[in-house]
């Protein structure tokens, strides 16, 4: 029989009990879900294993939809028909008074996703989704946030520069009826940030049925630089997250939940089903978000005409960079520039995904727009020489699929503090994404509380669209990031990949800053 014959074996075994757990509302047995443990996964040889050995010939369309399996082949999107004009969330008003102030309540709702269907949702200040929070650099805010969920939850400002306690990681969970007033001052520049729940376990669910809002910061060299800066107009807000929804159209997440990254068929962009972008013939900055639960996105026009991008995170780079795509994994953000008054927009117009599905269609009037500039210059981010010299004094390895993923072997304990690091002390952490028995999958890495400078990849510069301000990182299978980061703030801070079932599943770790 030999290896190879009893690997196949364990792998169609795997794959079957698998699709159960992402495609059934039923529990899965522990024991049977958690027996390939992390020397089963290391010790396995991947390489000499083809998809009709791991079994997939054997399994129909609905246990395989939503599995990552070799973790490169994942459910394509259906594409947009562009029938619905895409809607843009809201600016959330300041409460009346003194101050920047705001309330944010997570709330349940029904939202008509589809005509003449209202689909059961999560939101804030609303039935789906949030508004936006617009600070300027300098502002002391106050925000009250209420739960009037049935369920635990937590407000976390995903980006934003806070002290620990404001975080809103899964020690700050509120109660259903609870609330909480936090308070810090906004000392970053301009950004596109956004806001989710964090509950220790839940947050995957939480997401999926509609808690996720963005946060823009402005401050006064933003505006001096000519860029699009209409909101709504010709300055675009673009969550864009992948859904699954059942016969009654509704968000069953039990029904569709897969450990290794939950993805859907249909895409939702600002909530927006079959959206589509009705635009002036201008230079028009989108700002896109990957509010997905794990699905990447590599984002082209079908034209094959070049954008640029010009913010990272956090922040702006220093000179627009020309691509023909680009890539952001979940929870990371790009701001980019699209010239619409010289593509020529007599043919169909849209923004695709790497495997060409439609994502959102653009439907360009002959009326010109507003004159605005993308200038060669808009930052002096830099990173120093002794940023570069600076010993490694953090090793994060990244490691496992499924229920089995872990940070340097151990899954999140919330009693358990991971790392230390002195308040506004630069240090230089080492991450690495171990391969698992499939090769590995691309693991997205995201730290709280702060925004770092990204050294090497595989001991070679960043490409020249990653060096700016970022908080989430793409990391490969085999791949070792180096990253400075200093926190301005004290506090407790999570780290973790940031595909939220494995969040859930344990792939977070703690750094105290003293």
């Amino acid at each position: 029989m030999g290896i190879k014959f009893k690997i196949t074996v364990l792998m169609i075994s795997i794959l079957v009990i698998s699709g159960c757990s992402s495609n059934s509302t039923q529990p899965v047995d522990e024991a049977n879900h958690s027996a390939m443990n992390k020397e089963d996964m290391e010790e396995m040889d991947h390489s000499a294993m083809n998809h009709d050995e791991m079994g997939n010939k054997h399994m129909n369309h609905d246990k395989m939809r939503n599995e990552h399996m070799s973790h490169d082949e994942v459910i394509s999107l259906n594409d947009s028909t562009g029938e619905n004009e895409l809607k843009i969330p809201p600016i959330l008003e300041r409460d009346k008074g003194e101050g920047v102030e705001y309330t944010v309540r997570a709330q349940k709702g029904k939202t008509e996703i589809f005509d003449g269907t209202e689909t059961n949702t999560y939101g804030y200040n609303g039935a789906f989704l949030g508004p936006v929070l617009r600070f300027s650099k300098g502002d002391t805010v106050k925000i009250r946030t209420i739960n009037e969920l049935d369920e635990e939850t937590t407000f976390h400002w995903h980006g934003l520069e806070v002290p620990g306690d404001a975080d809103g990681g899964p020690h700050d969970s509120l109660k259903p009826g609870e609330e909480k007033l936090i308070e810090f001052k906004v000392k970053q520049e301009a950004s596109t940030l956004w806001f989710h729940p964090h509950p220790k376990g839940k947050t995957a669910e939480q997401v999926y049925n509609g808690l996720a809002g963005l946060i823009y910061i402005d401050d006064d060299h933003s505006k001096s630089l000519g860029l699009p800066n209409e909101y709504g107009k010709n300055d675009i807000p673009l969550i864009f997250q992948d859904r699954t929804f059942d016969e009654k159209r509704q968000l069953n997440y039990s029904a569709v939940k897969n450990d290794d990254g939950t993805v859907g068929d249909t895409l939702l962009i600002n909530g927006t089903l079959n959206p589509k972008l009705t635009l002036k013939k201008e230079k028009v900055r989108l700002r896109l978000l990957n509010g997905s639960n794990a699905r990447n996105y590599t984002f082209k026009l079908n034209t094959g005409d070049s954008f640029v991008q010009v913010a990272t995170d956090g922040g702006f780079l220093n000179e627009p960079v020309t691509l023909k795509e680009m890539t952001l994994t979940p929870s990371e953000r790009a701001e980019i520039v699209v010239d619409f008054s010289k593509i020529d927009s007599e043919k169909d117009l849209g923004l695709i995904n790497e495997d060409g599905s439609i994502l959102l269609p653009f439907e360009v009037s002959d009326q010109s727009g507003e004159s605005s500039e993308v200038p060669g210059k808009m930052n002096d981010f830099s990173m120093t020489e002794e940023e570069r010299n600076l010993p490694v004094t953090k090793e994060v390895e990244l490691f496992g699929m499924m229920d089995q993923v872990t940070i340097n072997g151990k899954k999140f304990d919330p009693e358990r503090i991971d790392f230390t690091q002195e308040q506004g002390v630069t240090e230089v952490w080492e991450i690495y994404n171990k391969p698992d028995m499939m090769g590995g999958m691309i693991h997205p890495f995201h730290i709280h509380g702060t925004q770092f400078k990204i050294l090497s990849r595989n001991g070679e510069e960043p490409p020249e669209n990653e060096r700016g301000w970022k908080d989430s990182i793409s990391i490969q299978p085999d791949e070792t990031v180096k990253i400075a980061i200093q926190f301005k703030n004290k506090g407790v801070y999570m780290f973790h990949c940031h595909i939220l079932e494995h969040e859930d599943n344990g792939m977070m770790g703690q750094v105290k800053v003293e």
